[in-house]
């Protein structure tokens, strides 16, 4: 019995022996295995192969990037000849409202260049004579007073029709248009309205070609140019309006037609990282660069546009560098704290 319990005991020693070196063992391993950050956590250095395993990388280099993009839109307006021998072509519009203000617009125009070149010319000549009549005796201090009134009016009506003018050109530019633009265009010019998402301004330009696709025309592409983009974004949406013309001599499109517009956008020869491999910390972009089979570098860059799933990088990155592409937020906690 006492040989039994000597060998028991024995036994139970050796297992928490043994235990506690595994665990002790362990321990090690654990501390081991946690990275070194320094240089406020610029710099990341892994302990063994496995742990860096986990975080993938990609080596960037100058190649072409393009991608396409899509939005719905719209046929806002069609300039038509008018039929009865106006000089000025008719604007046709899918908005009554618009249809109102270019009309308005039109007219006061007419009213502006009226009382600009004939009226208040009049009423001036006619003050000015009215003066020198009574320097010479020959009109009194009324006549004088009467003439100033006349030419004051005129002064008056010609603000009043400026200022009506701003408020129809102001509804015009918020649908989209350009007053100037409107009554210059040629027969047959379309133009379409499309909105797109802040985000996506710094993806097109004015002056560039889109693609244009309508649903009564299935099998049929049309090209379009980005004639101009609006100055105001809707504070609710938060889009912009998208001016774009295109030549409609055959009389397909017809105001009111819904199309989408394809935007074609593309970089040659410039370097470019995965979405993913971008991290922003107050307002600054950083991407993590594998400089050794072991360590990491955290890496302030200078970003530009945004094509399809790639950003473009104007600073801070070489051809040839690794740029983690996974484990890029467990990186960020490391070399931020968090």
């Amino acid at each position: 019995m006492k040989i039994y319990i000597r060998y028991t005991i024995l036994i139970l020693a050796t297992v928490t022996l043994v235990s506690c070196r595994d665990n002790n063992e362990n321990s090690q391993q654990v501390i081991d295995a946690q990275p070194q950050v320094t240089e406020q956590g610029k710099k990341i250095v892994f302990s063994n192969d496995k742990v860096i395993s986990f975080f993938k990388t990609e080596k960037v280099s100058g190649t072409d990037v393009n991608a396409e993009f899509t939005a719905p839109a719209k046929v806002a307006a069609i300039v038509v000849k008018s039929q009865e021998g106006v000089s000025q072509n008719i604007v046709l519009f899918d908005n009554p409202d618009l249809t109102g203000n270019y009309t308005q617009l039109s007219h006061h125009l007419i009213n502006i260049s009226q009382i600009q070149n004939i009226n208040i010319k009049q009423k001036k000549t006619e003050l000015e004579r009215i003066k020198d009549l009574q320097q010479h005796g020959a009109a009194t201090g009324k006549d004088l007073l009467d003439a100033e009134t006349a030419f004051t009016m005129e002064e008056s009506n010609l603000a009043n029709e400026k200022a009506a003018l701003l408020e129809h050109e102001a509804a015009l530019k918020s649908g989209g248009f350009d007053t100037e633009a409107l009554r210059k265009s040629p027969v047959g010019t379309t133009y379409l309205i499309s909105e797109l998402s802040e985000n996506q301004l710094a993806n097109i330009k004015e002056g560039s070609s889109c693609s244009i696709q309508v649903a009564s025309y299935p099998n049929e592409k049309f090209t379009g140019q980005i004639e101009s983009i609006g100055d105001v974004i809707d504070n609710t949406t938060r889009m912009v309006k998208l001016r774009i013309s295109i030549n409609n001599a055959s009389g397909k499109f017809k105001a009111g037609m819904f199309a989408t517009v394809s935007f074609s956008v593309g970089e040659k020869n410039g370097i470019s990282i995965s979405q993913s491999s971008l991290v922003t910390v107050q307002g600054k972009s950083y991407v993590f660069v594998k400089k050794s089979p072991l360590e990491f570098e955290r890496r302030e860059v200078g970003i530009g546009q945004q094509i399809g799933n790639r950003i473009l990088v104007n600073s801070g990155l070489n051809n040839g560098e690794e740029v983690a592409v996974e484990g890029v937020l467990q990186l960020k906690g490391l070399s931020f704290g968090y």
